[in-house]
């Protein structure tokens, strides 16, 4: 199809595909594996093998994409309870970009048995069955958040999967995080890839609690966020501690997060404030904080390398 010549798959470790954005620069997904990223970077964080126990689960997926992170979804959660009713949001940008997976045949790399469901959703925006009912709101996720917020929808699990800050900081804002918040329960996770010190910030400032999720494939751990209430009142959905060094690294100016008053600013303008708040500020330089922790890094490994050998 010719509208989808753009998008050409790529293999990833695992042996699934992406695509690579030539509007962004970036391909979707870690060359380390896309599907694994999927359940590894956001449906174990956000725990939805244990919220499939409930009736009724609702989701939003900011930057579909190829659909991947809805897929893993809907696969955990139907895998641990088939009557689940599942109510799901997808945001996205360019209806191209699912449509691509589907006539890239994709899914077929996965042995997945929901891609009809991914189909409709892809070419038609909607998908309803008795058991799901599915929704991809098109165009800039700036404006779709604020819809989402007027009608009220609250998601147990949010997925933000948008590209990295510095290619798209209109998505990583503290304006557009806050918005983001409202839409989550309050005993919900939202999980995302980026452990970046100015998305952390932005999601602490957007009222959220934060903590660090494993490494998936590179040495860099992603971030789950909950309400405050989630771990003053459940002790036993607590969040998993940063690092001495994670926690450093929000005290660097590698934290100053990007923002977006009015949630209109083009890219280049929410870049350029960041920058000028950064020059401003007297936050140690982030170059001094990596240098620190890469002799302290380099002298466990030392020790450790030492006791192996004893």
């Amino acid at each position: 199809m010719p509208e989808f010549d753009n998008f050409i798959p790529q293999a990833t470790a695992d042996g699934s595909f992406t695509f690579f954005s030539q509007e962004f620069s970036e391909s979707f997904h870690s060359h380390f594996g896309a599907k694994q990223e999927s359940y590894f970077k956001f449906v174990e964080p956000t725990q939805l093998a244990q919220a499939a126990r409930k009736s009724v689960v609702r989701l939003l997926d900011i930057c579909y994409g190829l659909g991947y992170n809805t897929a893993a979804a809907l696969q955990t959660i139907w895998a641990v309870n088939p009557s689940c009713y599942v109510e799901l949001i997808g945001l996205e940008l360019n209806p191209a970009v699912p449509q691509a997976a589907i006539a890239n045949h994709l899914f077929e790399q996965w042995n997945y048995e929901y891609t009809p469901i991914l189909k409709q959703l892809a070419f038609e925006q909607q998908a309803e069955t008795e058991r799901l009912q599915a929704k991809l709101l098109i165009g800039d996720a700036r404006v779709s958040i604020q819809e989402l917020n007027q009608s009220g929808f609250s998601a147990d699990a949010i997925f933000l999967d948008p590209f990295s800050p510095p290619h798209c900081p209109h998505l990583w804002t503290v304006e557009f995080l806050e918005k983001v918040s409202v839409c989550l329960r309050k005993n919900g996770l939202l999980a995302t890839y980026s452990c970046a010190a100015s998305v952390r910030t932005a999601l602490q400032l957007a009222g959220l609690k934060i903590g660090s999720t494993p490494p998936v494939g590179r040495r860099s751990p992603g971030t789950v966020a909950a309400h405050s209430q989630i771990t003053e009142h459940f002790s036993d959905f607590p969040l998993p501690p940063l690092s001495l060094e994670e926690q450093e690294h929000l005290l660097t100016r590698a934290a100053i997060p990007y923002r977006d008053p009015e949630l209109n600013d083009p890219p280049d303008v929410i870049i350029t404030r960041r920058q000028q708040e950064q020059q401003a500020c007297s936050l140690e330089p982030t170059s001094r904080w990596r240098k620190r922790w890469l002799l302290k890094n380099q002298a466990a490994d030392y020790l450790k390398i030492g006791s192996d050998l004893v």
